[in-house]
């Protein structure tokens, strides 16, 4: 395999596990970045592409990286309330007055981003290709009733995080998310990094590889069901995932804030690289102290139907390795961390107290919600090569 790129020689464990990704854990195409103190020392890149063609990934190469998006959706939030004019604690219909219809007024918006709001699907079915059209999303969710006591518990809100949270950032900003975060992120940190994807962009893309579903899993149990929230969840989106419809050039044009952004592990690592060294004129340090503080918790995640952690829109090291099977979805962090995995396996995050960022992205989708072992596999390389000693209380230490 011809791996590309650079990584410092501290970082050299880092290298070897990406390489071991290829040859012995089925990796197609990939990326991986970290940086240390806003510097980069690891980025690499190596395989292919597309495979129906050959085409090898390269330093510009970017794809899909789901749920990871939710980190960069977040971050806008964080922005604007940083500069005053988003009050995490104010209730939605503050900045978004329909939302409060059936019985949603008391909702917050940091219950938008603990995933504590009731609203992780729509049981109104929706058109095909409603996923590209932000006014059909938000006017349902504004009618949305929602599936428990708003505050009393979490539930991934696993595709409507992103028009929940995003509709408030359009607000407040008065543009799109995807504009506010080309405006505010992208474009001032120099990043491949799109919530709607320019058409002149689209054939850097590589495509993803499903994978094979986690069939054990009680999400996916669940979902046998088509009434369950989880069907909802995963079904009910206009094609986008049952198809899947979600490297069409309509979705990679779509503002998809939950789901839909596309990049690579430089893009990911370099968005997260301020808020590892302090804020950097991005937050200021009194929000970035709420990024990464456990806001959200739970003992069983009312959709995912395992334990979870969640910040304020973010993912916190979730260590689930001792459930049952079919329910060990895991992200195993630093306790200090915070960022998001995304759907087969992508992640970025934050370690504040390392003054380190990590991004890895890949064509090749694994099982599950979490992390699988090619990822997980980059971040233990990372903090050994830090000198941390252990994962054994469920976070790096």
């Amino acid at each position: 395999m011809n791996i590309q790129g650079v990584c410092e020689a501290k970082f050299h464990a880092v290298r070897q596990e990406f390489e071991r990704n290829f040859s012995q854990r089925g990796e197609v195409g990939a990326s991986v970045c970290v940086t240390m103190r806003g510097q980069r020392v690891v980025d690499l890149w190596g395989g292919t592409a597309r495979v129906d063609t050959g085409t090898p990934w390269t330093e510009d190469t970017v794809g899909l990286v789901f749920s990871c998006t939710k980190g960069a959706t977040a971050l806008c939030a964080h922005i604007l309330a940083s500069r005053g004019l988003l009050d995490l604690d104010a209730p939605v219909a503050k900045y978004w007055p329909t939302f409060a219809q059936a019985g949603k007024s008391h909702i917050t918006v940091k219950m938008l981003l603990n995933h504590q709001a009731g609203l992780p699907a729509l049981r109104q079915p929706l058109p095909e290709g409603a996923f590209y059209n932000w006014e059909i999303v938000v006017a349902a969710l504004g009618q949305e009733e929602p599936f428990w006591q708003p505050g009393t518990r979490n539930g991934y809100h696993g595709l409507t995080f992103g028009w929940l949270v995003g509709e408030v950032v359009r607000r407040v900003a008065g543009k799109s998310l995807g504009t506010f975060f080309q405006d505010e992120v992208a474009r001032p940190l120099g990043l491949d990094f799109w919530i709607g994807l320019p058409d002149q962009m689209d054939p850097r893309v590589a495509p993803m590889i499903p994978g094979e579903p986690d069939t054990e899993s009680p999400f996916f149990v669940a979902m046998a069901n088509p009434s369950s929230l989880q069907a909802l969840l995963f079904l009910n989106t206009g094609g986008y995932m049952t198809r899947p419809d979600y490297d069409s050039r309509a979705a990679h044009a779509a503002e998809i804030g939950g789901a839909g952004g596309i990049t690579n592990a430089r893009g990911l690592a370099g968005m997260y690289a301020p808020l590892a060294c302090g804020g950097k004129n991005v937050v200021s340090r009194d929000i970035l102290a709420r990024m990464a503080a456990v806001s959200s918790a739970t003992g069983q995640d009312t959709s995912l139907l395992v334990p979870t952690r969640f910040s304020l829109g973010f993912m916190k090291s979730m260590d689930n390795r001792r459930q049952p099977r079919g329910q060990q979805d895991s992200v195993i962090l630093s306790e200090d961390a915070f960022g998001h995995a995304g759907f087969g396996g992508s992640i970025g995050f934050a370690d504040p107290r390392a003054e380190m960022s990590f991004g890895y992205t890949m064509n090749k989708m694994g099982a599950g919600a979490g992390l699988n072992p090619r990822g997980q596999s980059l971040i233990d390389a990372v903090y050994r090569s830090l000198g941390y000693q252990s994962q054994a209380s469920g976070a790096w230490a």
